[in-house]
């Protein structure tokens, strides 16, 4: 019996030691000198005045400390800022309200147009001579002058002892329309057109042959022929 009680007597004890314990290190934590405290959570910058509790509160909002509550003040100071100012001046009236007044910059393709000009280079095209005979020689200069190696010619001798070709080839992924093979030929033979409405769904229709170039100078001709006038007759 008596032991019961004096270990009752020491639980009793502890736990009176263990709650002073406690209290003492909450208490300390509190303390800004206290090893115990926390100076994240004990800085003086987050202390609350008791004498500003009744001022204007802020908030921080785009880079700015902005009071709750409105203040007519700085509502019109604002306002003659943003209408004042030359950057606001200038984008809201200058650009939002003279440019209201301008002509339409769009065309309604395709249905509409633009203008090309003469030295546009696009589809390419082989010509004719007007009696209807070929006019490449079958000289290759423009498969030597082409940097990217679209053109493949073969050719064969005419009854007459001049060349023709049998295949005039040009892969249209590999050109890069520089323009050095209308340059280099020296009759006009090859010449890049006015069209550039040519997209295809299948890679192979990019492959042009002999047949299909005629075909592009047949129908294009009149216009390529202006071009070349305007070419050779304008001044430098």
């Amino acid at each position: 019996m008596l032991t019961k009680l004096l270990l009752k007597a020491r639980q009793a004890r502890f736990c009176v030691y263990i709650k002073n314990s406690v209290n003492y290190h909450v208490a300390n934590s509190q303390d800004p000198n206290s090893k115990f405290a926390n100076p994240q959570f004990n800085s003086s910058i987050l202390d609350f005045d008791k004498d500003q509790e009744n001022n204007v509160q802020m908030h921080y909002y785009q880079g700015k400390f902005m009071p709750d509550e409105l203040d007519w003040t700085d509502v019109w100071e604002t306002a003659y800022q943003n209408f004042t100012q030359p950057e606001y001046l200038y984008h809201f009236w200058f650009c939002g309200v003279l440019y209201c007044f301008e002509p339409e910059w769009t065309i309604n393709y395709p249905y509409e147009k633009g203008p090309l000009s003469p030295l546009f280079r696009g589809e390419h095209a082989l010509r004719r001579y007007p009696t209807g005979e070929e006019r490449c020689i079958a000289c290759k200069l423009c498969q030597s002058a082409c940097p990217a190696r679209a053109i493949t010619i073969e050719t064969e001798p005419r009854p007459d002892n001049s060349r023709r070709t049998v295949r005039y080839d040009i892969d249209m992924t590999k050109c890069i329309y520089c323009g050095f093979c209308q340059e280099a030929c020296p009759v006009d033979a090859i010449v890049e057109g006015p069209n550039y409405e040519y997209t295809t769904y299948q890679h192979e229709d990019l492959f042009y042959d002999k047949f299909k170039l005629l075909e592009n100078g047949d129908k294009w001709e009149p216009q390529i022929a202006r071009n070349i006038e305007y070419l050779i007759t304008r001044k430098y």
